[in-house]
């Protein structure tokens, strides 16, 4: 609880006590308004001056004038404890949702409490802490164990693990070594670390995230929205309909005293902080969710969406496959070793600087010695010929083989074959291929069993496609695609849709931006760190886990479920209490105490957004 709160809770505690006193002391006369004024201007101050000042700036009719003309109105009728204790009830309530709202706040800032105090620069041979924002690109840092990485760069000495679950949800460290990428928010392990930085403070992708979860709160979903618009003409019209009660009824049945009592009252039942408190920060809990587990939402109209949504469209490389090709399987030729197949073709290809080449220098496993290699030429469209210990070693696909005249044992499979060949030998192939993830047909097992149509859009071979696409059970697959023959896809699937429904698309953030920014939701598995995943899309998964796609979806059909639950309790309560007050079936204290427990229970409704799926 902060001092403001404190405050609130000490003036509740005053009022209420002088109220109770006096009950007990028989007061008559002047005196019985002048003494119970002390405790309403205790709780009430703050309320009426609010009121004040929004008569005065032209915002009239919000919760702070209904409260000040229904007090007021009952001191004028004579009935001062009720003005108290309605007042009291309201700030009981209001310091109910302030500690709420708060606790709320604060569960998102520790979770997302990633941005570093300080940085260890390295000048001269010694250690200077400094803030983050003065330490400039090509600086080297020394990260200590235990410590938060403070800004993104590239390790130049020592080994160690990341805990990264601050940015993805996960636990399982990731271990770094010289030559990889390290990013800001994390948190070192064990070993000392020496980074040389990349990217300023600002452009870090700790400062990245935290802007966005800062901002996300300014793209309101539909529902706020029309909690928005709601509020606007709904408190004006409760204060017309008021005002009637208070004159037209009288008129012909008279008791004009009773009538204003009831017309007050009207007035202390229609305030909307229920909807208004409710409604946002149900979807601010659901942001916060999501974050949690490492999905970043950039807004509250995009987690709306992301629960009408019943077709995803994925680009493969990157975003169902690892984006690393691997040798994933090798044959032979008689008499020749997997080894001996696999050190040949990685030193043929010794110095190409292919992801196909850098696959089989990988797969060996071994330093290679570049002094058995010599007089390398590329043949594009066709792969290599080298000089492997002073014997002609050629590398490369069927149209390699078949032009130097190498009988060959032709694969089929699925992937990229390298054909490997010495001295017109042919030594056998080797079969490179993009590797799955591991989540992915979870990933899609998850979304067919929530009624989502999963479609793939790639610019790989058709072979290689129908064949990831059958390992996933994917509903539709199109290969051998532009960039642009992408967008016009997902225009044809947009246009095809059900009503009222979207289609999110899922790509890696960097050469799938026109889909991104063209589909109702571009969701990036750029993964953390990746400046065009971050800017492109709406919705970032973190850890490039597809499985995330469905949770995404689990939390955001939570939250619409939590906001549609508030809306209607709140408004069915108000409207039987607006017609019983009306009707004078209830009184003053009974109304504020009715709105207050509908508050309190809707923002406690509204905070289990934050558990996540929970």
């Amino acid at each position: 609880m902060n001092k403001k709160q404190k405050n609130v809770l000490i003036r509740i505690i005053a009022a209420a006590a002088l109220t109770v006193a006096l009950h007990f002391v028989p007061v008559e006369g002047i005196w019985q308004p002048a003494l119970y004024l002390i405790p309403y201007f205790i709780i009430g101050w703050d309320v009426l001056r609010k009121a004040f000042l929004g008569i005065k700036g032209g915002q009239v009719f919000d919760e702070n004038f209904l409260m000040a003309a229904a007090t007021i109105g009952a001191m004028a009728l004579g009935t001062y404890s009720e003005a108290v204790e309605v007042m009291l009830f309201y700030q009981i309530g209001e310091l109910f949702q302030s500690y709420a709202v708060g606790k709320s706040r604060q569960s998102i800032t520790q979770l997302m409490d990633i941005q570093p105090d300080s940085a260890n620069i390295e000048r001269d041979g010694e250690l200077e802490t400094v803030d983050p924002d003065d330490v400039e690109i090509g600086d080297v840092i020394v990260i200590r164990p235990g410590e938060r990485v403070p800004l993104d760069g590239e390790v130049i000495e020592g080994v160690s693990s990341l805990n990264t679950s601050a940015l993805t949800g996960e636990s399982l460290p990731r271990d770094v070594k010289p030559g990889d990428e390290i990013i800001s928010g994390c948190v070192n392990g064990d070993g000392l670390l020496r980074v040389r930085v990349t990217k300023s403070f600002d452009d870090s992708t700790v400062s990245r995230i935290l802007d966005l979860v800062e901002n996300s709160s300014l793209k309101k979903a539909k529902a706020e929205n029309f909690i928005t618009k709601f509020a606007r003409w709904y408190t004006p019209a409760v204060c017309l309909g008021a005002l009637l009660l208070a004159l037209v009824p009288p008129l012909f049945l008279g008791g004009w005293a009773e009538w204003i009592r009831r017309a007050l009252t009207f007035l202390v039942i229609s305030c909307p902080c229920a909807l208004v408190i409710s409604i946002p920060l149900s979807f601010f809990g659901g942001i916060g969710g999501a974050s949690r587990a490492g999905i970043l939402v950039k807004g509250g109209n995009y987690l709306e969406a992301l629960s009408a949504t019943r077709t995803i469209v994925f680009d493969k490389t990157g975003t169902l496959t690892r984006g690393v090709f691997a040798v994933s399987e090798v044959f032979p030729a008689k008499g020749v070793s997997r080894e001996q197949l696999l050190e040949t073709a990685a030193l043929a290809e010794l110095y190409s600087s292919h992801p196909i080449s850098r696959s089989l220098r990988e797969a060996v496993g071994a330093a290679l010695d570049a002094n058995r290699v010599d007089e390398m030429r590329e043949i594009a469209g066709e792969g290599l010929t080298a000089h492997v210990d002073n014997r002609l070693t050629a590398a490369g696909n069927a149209k390699l083989m078949k032009r130097m005249k190498i009988d060959f044992t032709p694969c089929d499979r699925p992937g990229t074959v390298v054909y490997v060949a010495v001295e017109g030998q042919f030594l056998g192939a080797a079969l490179i291929s993009d590797q799955v993830k591991p989540t992915a047909r979870r990933a899609m097992d998850d979304l067919r069993a929530q009624g989502i149509r999963t479609v793939m859009l790639t610019g790989d071979a058709e072979r290689i496609a129908q064949a990831v696409g059958q390992e996933l059970g994917l509903d539709e697959i199109h290969a051998e695609l532009l960039p642009a023959d992408k967008v016009t896809r997902v225009e044809a699937l947009l246009a095809a849709k059900p009503p009222r429904s979207m289609l999110a698309f899922v790509g890696d953030g960097i050469n799938d931006a026109p889909v991104l920014t063209r589909a109702d939701i571009g969701i990036a598995m750029g993964g953390i760190g990746s400046d065009a995943a971050i800017e492109a899309a709406d919705i970032v998964l973190m850890d490039d886990d597809p499985a995330k796609i469905s949770l995404a979806m689990r939390i955001s059909r939570k939250c619409l479920r939590i906001v549609r639950e508030n809306i209607a309790f709140a408004l069915a309560v108000k409207a039987a209490c607006l017609i019983l007050g009306a009707l004078g079936v209830t009184g003053m204290q009974a109304a504020i105490f009715a709105d207050v427990g509908v508050m309190v229970l809707a923002v406690l409704n509204a905070t289990r957004t934050l558990g996540g799926t929970k």
